[in-house]
């Protein structure tokens, strides 16, 4: 008994209540909160679960704001699980206007419906009904995405499982079907083999005369394709994947030297409308028993001719086709010519003929020494004052100073030894000697040097013919099918269908291209954006990365009807949105769009608690208080004052900080011991008077914590963001948003007293509009001390990994902590640490660092010295220059030089080829520290830990380090 009452007494003095009832129910709060909130069990949550549990599995925003469609703006589709195959195909479908009518407009007589019978005639109508009402709320639906649970559960109903991720070509195979099959029914439900008049075949379907070589005759036969299949190894665009598919013979491609043998070719002998080519992207892998993507990179255009794959152009292609191999046999053989002057020897290394000719003449024209080829001093040579001098004698050359590969003029000045660079106390200031010829003759000079000079100049005539000649060939190839008599049946591309990921799984989009306003679209599930051709490249040409185009749709380019709007019978004018469609569609539409309009009121209704909207002024009190400069006192709301009823903006309002809204545990405890004391006024005056009583008690006790000066102990800015705020004197009114937002939040939802009063703050967040608060000023301010504790992390984890003798995670840890407190501190002394701690030690480890380099390097063991190099290469050259970089201590400048004058002192003394070729690599690094753009490596994540945790470990780590607990921190 007795220790209960002590304890009773110790929990008196630590909240501050003396109540033992209202003790006793505070307590037993905390412990609701802290040890069971993952099971979130409010009332709330369990009226909302079905709402929120469609678009947290779609990954879609839960904001109402967010499911509004903005004016004309395309709609998307919701991913109902593995379904993006799904919506990449009927978006591209969907926005090709002629098959848009064509679902849209679909209707079976009584009489046809009475004879469908089968169980397929019934799944295609159903189907078919399914589509045309999804089709419909795209055009007309209110909503930012649309669900297309019901058309979906048909389709995957003939697929063997209903979780496996489909595979574009299989379902766009499946769904042509299907549609073909319920267009048949409308057409001549009597006679299901006759599909002349079948829209579907009509629109999606060509057909191919496949003609072969038998006995010395032609054999031909017609067929029919949908979706037409191209390879894609072995190509490098469109026109070559088409080659390679409809000449199945020894066939001649552009930029490829591949050859197919077989006896067949293909000709078009009816284009469709609507040409879909499917790139084989995947193939089964042997060996390894499983598929395979193909990432190769395979370009298109955006306009592909098909005049010279028609039937009708048999002849003229012929004639072109042999033109194409004549062609690449003269391309071939004037690269090989070219490549012989570039690769000229008959040992194992090859160089350009033309360099070897300037090297000879460089050799002949050097003026002989008197000097033994193996002395090395630099005494014996010529001065550049010597008339004799290398200097002098290329001057003799003129404009024939031969180029490296990257066509930069080399000349004797600019060679420089490699072996053996610091074995005097100084590098030598005299040019180094080069081989030179023991005797020569002026006659013999004159004959070399005219020989090599005009050889040399052969030569690179030759070369520049070849090259005009290898220009002029390529330009041929490449115009070969571009006069217009091949160039009068253009396709347009629609729609690329894009595959992300590997072959057993990945994801799916399409880029569309929007006719009306001439762009192009991103359709990726419920997200619709605008996009370019060049991204679209990026994405979809493939070679790069994982992402690759898997179809292609083309569209006949002299159909204006393909794309052309639905229009008025009696006017002409366009029609769009609701009037486009059939009365029973719009008025499907209307009821979808009221019923949404319900699902937004009662959200509203659930989690916004909007006041009345008939009085225009509301006792309600505002809590963005009066924004002052002055913060020495806090202005604190006494009495609820009369403001107007401001509207809800949700879209500005509710996602722009989703991150920085969920709170730590002890931010939370604060905010409950706040609910806690304003019972009282909760009891008597209700809600609204609750909220300020415990606003105002949370904004007090912060504020005066704000006051308290840091210790090792305790840095009051890690207890609270907002006393952060109050002592970098934030904004009123970003203060007073982040405590309303911490009431608002849904943690609080542990009883009914707390359920009233987070719904009471957040329908005052809703009431504060755009233009009462700058939300850039006020997502800043939250980065900021999301920075200030990333900072403190860094500082203390490089301390502790200081403290453990691991010196390269230290110092990694120690220059960011240090950069980004830096950028901190240009806002104010108090938004981040104290910098000179940080710089005492990123000194220290430094130093360690540089020194263990040091024993290392002077070994003189191969392994030491490229451990020792690759410690001052990774890690402390790169900080060096982040120091010289920003403003430098003189600390930081005494250090800086005494390690430079360490490795600068090596250069005098005795070493071996390995250390001085290392030497020779590194030094002018330490030496200059301009010429390098350094970037950080970043650093593990550091868990984020509770102040009182992260301030105890700095003063451990710190009374370790100095046996001091005396450390402050600003």
């Amino acid at each position: 008994m007795f220790q209960n009452q002590m304890l009773i007494n110790q929990l008196r003095e630590i909240t501050g209540i003396q109540d033992l009832q209202l003790l006793q129910s505070t307590l037993k709060v905390v412990w609701v909160v802290t040890c069971c909130r993952a099971l979130e069990a409010s009332t709330e949550e369990s009226a909302a679960r079905v709402k929120r549990k469609r678009c947290e599995n779609a990954g879609e925003s839960c904001s109402p704001a967010d499911w509004i469609r903005l004016d004309d703006w395309p709609v998307g589709i919701r991913n109902v699980g593995n379904t993006c195959w799904f919506s990449a195909v009927i978006q591209s479908l969907f926005h090709l206007p002629v098959f848009r009518r064509l679902v849209l407009s679909y209707c079976l007589s009584e009489q046809v419906l009475e004879k469908c019978k089968s169980h397929s005639d019934k799944r295609n109508i159903a189907f078919m009904q399914e589509l045309r009402c999804l089709f419909a709320l795209m055009v007309g639906s209110t909503r930012r995405f649309v669900d297309p649970s019901a058309a979906v559960e048909l389709l995957r109903d003939a697929f063997r499982t209903s979780e496996a991720q489909q595979d574009v070509s299989e379902f766009t195979h499946k769904l042509l079907d299907w549609l073909e099959d319920a267009f048949q029914l409308a057409a001549n439900g009597n006679n299901p083999e006759d599909k002349q008049e079948n829209p579907m075949v009509q629109l999606f379907y060509g057909t191919f005369v496949a003609e072969r070589v038998h006995e010395g005759k032609i054999l031909s036969n017609i067929e029919q394709f949908g979706q037409y299949p191209l390879q894609v190894n072995g190509f490098n665009n469109l026109d070559e994947c088409l080659e390679g598919a409809m000449v199945e013979g020894e066939i001649e491609i552009l930029h490829s030297d591949q050859m197919v043998s077989s006896g067949q070719e293909r000709w078009f002998s009816k284009l469709p409308p609507v040409l879909t080519f499917e790139l084989s992207r995947f193939e089964f892998n042997q060996s390894l028993g499983r598929p395979e993507k193909i990432h190769k990179k395979l370009e298109f255009p955006q306009i592909i001719y098909m005049d010279r794959y028609l039937h009708k152009n048999v002849e003229q292609t012929h004639g072109r086709r042999g033109e194409v191999k004549r062609l690449k046999e003269q391309l071939t053989l004037l690269q090989q010519k070219l490549e012989s002057y570039k690769n000229y020897g008959s040992g194992p290394v090859k160089y350009p003929l033309a360099d070897m000719l300037q090297y000879v003449l460089e050799f002949a024209t050097t003026k002989p020494t008197s000097v033994s080829p193996t002395c090395t001093t630099v005494t014996n040579q010529s001065t550049p004052s010597d008339p004799n001098s290398d200097e002098n004698s290329q001057s003799d050359l003129g404009d024939m100073a031969p180029s490296d590969s990257t066509g930069s003029s080399i000349s004797t000045a600019q060679r420089t030894p490699i072996h053996k660079p610091f074995t005097q106390c100084r590098p030598p200031i005299e040019t180094p000697i080069h081989p030179a010829p023991h005797s020569i003759t002026e006659e013999e000079l004159r004959f070399v040097k005219g020989c090599l000079q005009r050889w040399r100049m052969e030569v690179e005539n030759n070369i520049n013919e070849l090259k005009a000649g290898i220009e002029r060939v390529s330009q041929d190839l490449e115009s070969m099918y571009l006069d217009s008599s091949l160039c009068q049946v253009p396709y347009r591309l629609h729609a690329v269908l894009v595959h992300e990921g590997q072959a057993s799984a990945g994801h799916y989009w399409a880029y569309i291209y929007d006719h009306t306003h001439r762009r192009w679209l991103k359709y990726n599930d419920v997200m619709v954006t605008e996009s370019s051709w060049e991204e679209l490249v990026r994405d979809s040409y493939g070679g790069m990365t994982n992402a690759s185009a898997y179809c292609l749709m083309y569209i006949n380019d002299k159909l204006p009807h393909l794309i052309s709007e639905d229009t008025d019978d009696e006017t002409g004018q366009v029609l769009q949105g609701m009037d486009s469609l059939p009365p029973i569609l719009r008025r499907y539409v209307r009821e979808d769009n009221r019923w949404f309009q319900q699902e937004l009121r009662e959200w509203e209704e659930q989690f916004c608690q909007r006041p009345p909207e008939e009085p225009q002024v509301s006792n309600t009190t505002s809590m963005a208080f009066t924004e002052s400069t002055d913060q020495a006192e806090p202005n604190l709301p006494e009495e609820p004052a009369q403001d107007p009823v401001k509207e809800p903006n949700t879209q500005e309002n509710t996602e722009d900080h989703t991150a920085i809204k969920s709170l730590e545990q002890h931010a939370m405890q604060g905010v409950i011991m706040a609910i806690a004391k304003s019972r009282q006024v909760f009891d008597k005056d209700g809600p609204e008077a609750g909220l300020i009583k415990a606003f105002h008690e949370e904004y007090s006790r912060l504020f005066e914590l704000s006051q308290e000066e840091a210790t090792p102990q305790q840095d009051p800015r890690l207890q609270h963001i907002l006393v952060y705020f109050f002592q970098n004197k934030a904004p009123n009114r970003v203060i007073e948003r982040t405590l309303l937002e911490q009431f608002g939040d849904r943690n609080l939802s542990f009883d009914d007293r707390s359920i009233s009063i987070m719904r009471e703050a957040r329908g005052k967040l809703r009431l504060i509009k755009p233009e009462d608060m700058d939300m850039e000023e006020y997502l800043q301010w939250h980065e900021d001390y999301s920075m200030f504790r990333t900072v403190f992390a860094y500082l203390l984890t490089g301390l502790e990994q200081y403290q453990n003798g691991k010196y390269v995670e230290s110092l990694n840890y120690l220059a960011h902590a240090y950069q980004d407190n830096e950028s901190l501190l240009s806002g104010g002394e108090k938004k981040g640490v104290e910098q000179s701690l940080i710089a005492l030690y990123r000194r220290k480890c430094l130093k360690e660092l540089e020194e263990s380099a040091a024993t290392l390097f002077r070994s003189a063991e191969e392994s030491g010295v490229a451990e020792g190099v690759s410690i001052m290469n990774d890690s402390v050259i790169p900080c060096m220059h982040l120091i010289v970089r920003d403003s430098m201590s003189q600390e930081d400048l005494d250090m800086i030089e005494a390690i430079r004058n360490r490795w600068c002192s090596y250069l005098g003394q005795d070493m071996d080829e390995y250390q001085q070729e290392k030497l020779g690599e590194f030094l002018p690094r330490v030496l200059d520290c301009s010429s390098e753009n350094v970037v950080l490596k970043e650093p593990p994540k550091v868990q984020s830990k509770s102040p009182h945790d992260l301030c105890s470990r700095l003063a451990a780590v710190m009374e370790s380090l100095h046996s001091s607990s005396v450390v402050i921190v600003k």
